[in-house]
């Protein structure tokens, strides 16, 4: 086909197209392919809100704690801020009625309690809010309870499964067990996970097929502890301070497996930590304890819930306008009275005292566990007045077991009754005191051993004193009058009894974990290295390969 020029006579004289119109015509037809799609999201949406509505209360409040932690943060970014709920027996009870705008029309809903306005990008938040709902309405279709108590190290197994069998020859073993044992020239041997012999070089056979690591030179060290950590898991999603109590929190879903947090940890020889929130209101939430290796959150995670994180006072006071110890202790009080109430309902059902099977909590249900004695209530306390309601409060009173966490300043003045009570007490991150009266420095862990409190540890509150310089917390402590030995004793072996997890950790013991850390000397020496740690049987750090420090 041959093209020929238009000639003058079927040329459309310049000037004569209507731009403007074309124009328009085609943004009209943009803007209608844009609605018609902005409504069909908004059908959707539509759906899926009234199966939400009808869902159970306790996945309403899923919803709803999910909506005011800022979870979409593109949704509700430029949303009003209303009064926040407040925890009743049965869950949350809303302060003030929300609306929800969504493709301009306005729906009133009394458990949201945020104002969502239209936007530029209205589709695309749309989406993403149908896929939440959609993953609320899976848990909804298969509800799973919250898991109380230890969880099966079994599903660790993955991680020793393909470690080989391991004889480590070296200087020193600092056993830790209940007779202090220690072993010069030995020989420790790894299988399956676990420590499977132990004992002085003439003493122990290397069975073929074992991997020797030669450290002739060094000591071999129980893995170290730190009771209190945040850098195990997501710091900007580990602190939600919504509520003076938040019950229904927990740390286990921000776990972050293979950090640069946790690899730093395990190359300054720490294995184990209690992963917490922070301190900001009075019950925060469940900590998590998990190993310092492991390729997936199962792989971590150690026990959950490892603890329930209280502060006592120090930080919770600035919650709203300012709050004081006397409504803080009573809202803390109050909470822990309904968590015990909830579990005795159960407690009763089980035993058979009553046929009514009482309705599933999930922001309570974790309690089960504290109230039985399963696992510690760990307390952000301090000066000695705060020190003496946490053993008031929780130790005589509801009778949970605790762990006193910091416990500095001038807490020390209350040691009878910490050691009346039976209470162990973790150290730090601060590690001395100025008294103003007496015009002196103060050890703090030297003055808690003085006053006979001998289930002593130290911890970092990491990051706010780095993980790894866990033994350099240890060693201040010595300088300022504590015991070389206890203090390395407070690093592995208290700290795994106040967890109540030394069946696994904390000694280099047969059947205990192969948790453990080859020194160039004492840990507490600061001119000491961690050369080798293992965890669960398998090597996970090696300064030969790549050194961190």
């Amino acid at each position: 086909m041959k093209l020929t020029e238009p000639t003058t006579e079927n040329r459309e004289p310049r000037g004569t197209r209507n731009v403007p119109g074309t124009v328009l015509r085609k943004f009209h037809e943009y803007l209608s392919r844009r609605l018609q799609l902005a409504r069909s999201w908004e059908r959707r949406l539509r759906s899926l809100v009234e199966l939400a509505e009808s869902l159970d209360t306790r996945h309403g409040v899923r919803f709803s704690m999910f909506c005011r932690q800022k979870r979409m943060p593109r949704l509700y970014r430029n949303s009003r801020r209303v009064p926040p709920a407040f925890v009743t027996s049965r869950g949350l009870k809303p302060a003030a009625r929300g609306r929800i705008v969504v493709a301009g029309h306005m729906k009133h809903d009394t458990s949201h309690t945020a104002t969502v306005r239209r936007s530029a990008s209205m589709p695309r938040q749309i989406a993403a809010l149908t896929i939440m709902l959609g993953v609320l309405l899976l848990f909804a279709a298969h509800p799973a309870k919250a898991q109380s108590g230890p969880i099966d190290k079994a599903s660790n197994a993955s991680t020793t499964s393909n470690a080989p069998p391991l004889a480590v020859r070296v200087g020193k073993v600092i056993v830790m067990d209940a007779e202090n044992t220690v072993i010069n020239n030995a020989v420790v041997l790894v299988k399956d996970g676990v420590i499977e012999g132990l004992g002085r070089v003439d003493e122990i056979a290397v069975p073929d097929g074992y991997k020797l690591i030669d450290a002739r030179d060094k000591w071999l060290v129980p893995g170290l502890i730190d009771c209190h950590n945040h850098t195990g898991g997501s710091l900007r999603d580990l602190n939600d301070m919504y509520y003076l109590t938040n019950p229904g929190l927990r740390t286990l879903e921000t776990i972050v497996p293979e950090s640069d947090g946790v690899k730093i940890a395990r190359a300054g020889g720490v294995t184990t930590v209690l992963v917490i929130p922070g301190s900001g209101t009075n019950m925060s939430g469940f900590g998590t304890i998990v190993k310092m290796a492991g390729r997936s959150v199962d792989e971590m995670v150690y026990r959950a819930p490892g603890s329930l994180k209280i502060a006592q006072a120090g930080n919770p006071e600035w919650y709203w306008y300012g709050v004081g110890r006397s409504f803080m202790n009573y809202n803390t009080r109050q909470t822990l009275e309904k968590a015990r109430d909830y579990h005795l309902e159960w407690e009763a059902f089980e035993k058979g005292m009553t046929d009514i099977e009482p309705a599933y909590d999930p922001i309570f249900h974790d309690f089960r566990g504290l109230i039985a004695g399963e696992f510690p209530v760990t307390v952000h306390t301090q000066i000695y007045q705060v020190v003496m309601t946490t053993v008031d409060m929780l130790a005589r009173k509801f009778r949970l077991r605790t762990v006193l966490d910091h416990c500095t300043f001038d807490g020390f003045k209350v040691a009878p009754l910490v050691l009346e009570a039976d209470i162990y007490t973790i150290n730090g991150p601060r590690q001395y005191w100025f008294d103003r009266s007496q015009r002196k420095m103060h050890g703090n862990a030297a003055r808690w051993w003085q006053g006979g409190v001998h289930k002593l540890g130290i911890n970092t509150d990491a990051p706010v004193v780095p993980q790894e310089e866990l033994p350099f917390q240890a060693a201040m402590a010595c300088w300022y009058g504590w015991k070389p030995y206890p203090a390395l004793r407070g690093l592995t072996r208290i700290p795994a009894e106040a967890l109540m997890i030394e069946d696994g950790v904390g000694s280099i013991e047969v059947g205990k974990d192969a948790d453990f850390g080859i020194w160039t000397g004492d840990p507490i020496d600061p001119r000491s290295s961690c050369e080798l740690t293992v965890i669960n049987g398998r090597v996970v750090y090696d300064a030969a390969v790549k050194r961190r420090f």
